[in-house]
């Protein structure tokens, strides 16, 4: 059973509209695999942050060797989270392979060049990175309970003025 806080157009943590996972909604394995070694374009890159719409870009960095990446994939395809993040967000996930492609991506947006996965970088409608100060959180998803996870990427979402 889905708990729903508030119903509205956006949800912040600082009103506590938040919605909350039931019991039943649990990590299934195998968990996902959702980087494709590929490169992306710094244009692509752009592209993808301008044209998200009425939705607010995500930028996952990471790679499918990393636990944390794919605990954190896994917990965003939960059924209420997936549902949320369909709503609110367009998702791309950026392949850094063993640190050996797509790291000059991380300059673009003005992230210094160190290891550590996943990289969340979230942003407004406008394309300004919002969580730059905090892109590494995720790096420790495993110690995490699917639920702070959730409300992370709630707090993100921006309620229309």
């Amino acid at each position: 059973m889905l708990l729903i806080a508030a119903m509205n157009s956006g949800y912040s943590e600082e009103q506590n509209n938040l919605i909350y996972l039931s019991e039943n909604e649990a990590l299934k394995l195998p968990l996902p695999l959702p980087y494709e070694r590929k490169e992306v374009t710094t244009e692509e890159l752009k592209k993808f942050i301008q044209n998200t719409k009425d939705k607010q870009a995500v930028v996952i960095f990471g790679a499918n060797w990393c636990p944390d990446c794919r605990i954190l994939a896994g917990t965003l395809k939960l059924p209420s989270v997936d549902k949320f993040i369909r709503e609110n967000y367009s998702i791309l996930h950026v392949d850094l392979g063993k640190y050996d492609i797509n790291m000059s991506l991380l300059e673009v947006l003005g992230i210094p060049k160190q290891e550590g996965v996943p990289r969340v970088v979230i942003f407004d409608k406008e394309g300004k990175a919002l969580n730059l100060d905090a892109n590494d959180r995720w790096r420790t998803a495993r110690d995490s309970k699917q639920q702070e996870i959730f409300n992370y990427f709630q707090k993100y979402v921006l309620i229309p003025h």
